[in-house]
């Protein structure tokens, strides 16, 4: 039946229907099994961009970014794509707020001289996340963290806690206090914050409003990590 209403011969229908798939179609084959290899070895995270990366560099394939991107969008493989992030920094105008000790420069020529910290937003497979960390300037070590889904001043207060218990800076002398700086965020800016810098004998510094001091310094958990995983984490 299918012959006739398709005009050919049964022998040529079934000498095509026998005859292998063309050079350029196996290819594709091939490579789409490598492309879901990688998207599913980077916990389906990974777009056209960074799939074609790790082609080109990893498996060594000269492939071209439109094509793999044909091919993912055909077989309905996307990537996780990031929502533009707001600032973590939000200033209370009634505060007062320490003097800038650093002027912009990060150096330190000793451990437990210079203590930079902030808040970092991860979104997670479950929902945001906001990472506060304490980092040494001299040796780059993320000295104290604290990790929860809000923003509240206890966030900060524990990362700061962490650090004081692991460096112990304490009986320092007047020159050679360690200096904490951060932004001019109310967590920061906060009473029981600056009752924590006093209480361990620290210099409050403060710097240029929305400036993020540790991003690309301090990575708490992926995007694509879960709740789950940041409680294992920690």
């Amino acid at each position: 039946m299918a012959c006739r209403v398709l005009g050919v011969s049964r022998s040529g229908y079934y000498g095509w229907l026998g005859r292998p798939a063309a050079p350029r179609t196996q290819d594709n084959e091939l490579l789409l099994k490598h492309i879901e290899k990688i998207h599913d070895d980077s916990r389906r995270t990974y777009g056209s961009p960074r799939v074609h990366a790790e082609l080109r560099l990893e498996y060594g394939l000269p492939v071209n970014l439109k094509r793999v991107a044909r091919l993912m969008r055909e077989a309905g493989i996307q990537g996780l794509y990031r929502r533009g992030r707001h600032g973590c920094t939000f200033r209370d105008p009634d505060a007062d707020h320490f003097p800038d000790l650093v002027n912009r420069d990060f150096t330190a020529d000793a451990p437990n001289r210079l203590w930079l910290t902030d808040i970092t937003e991860h979104p997670t497979g479950e929902g945001k996340v906001y990472c506060a960390a304490v980092m040494d300037v001299y040796s780059r070590l993320i000295v104290g963290w604290s990790i929860d889904d809000n923003m509240r001043k206890e966030l900060v207060i524990d990362a700061l806690g962490m650090a004081i218990i692991r460096r112990r800076p304490i009986n320092q002398s007047a020159d050679v206090r360690t200096i904490t700086h951060s932004d001019h965020g109310s967590q920061y800016t906060s009473w029981a914050f600056g009752k924590r810098l006093r209480a361990a004998g620290l210099l409050g510094s403060m710097g240029t409003v929305g400036v993020s001091l540790l991003t690309g310094q301090c990575r708490c958990c992926p995007s694509s990590a879960t709740r789950r995983d940041v409680a294992l984490a920690g």
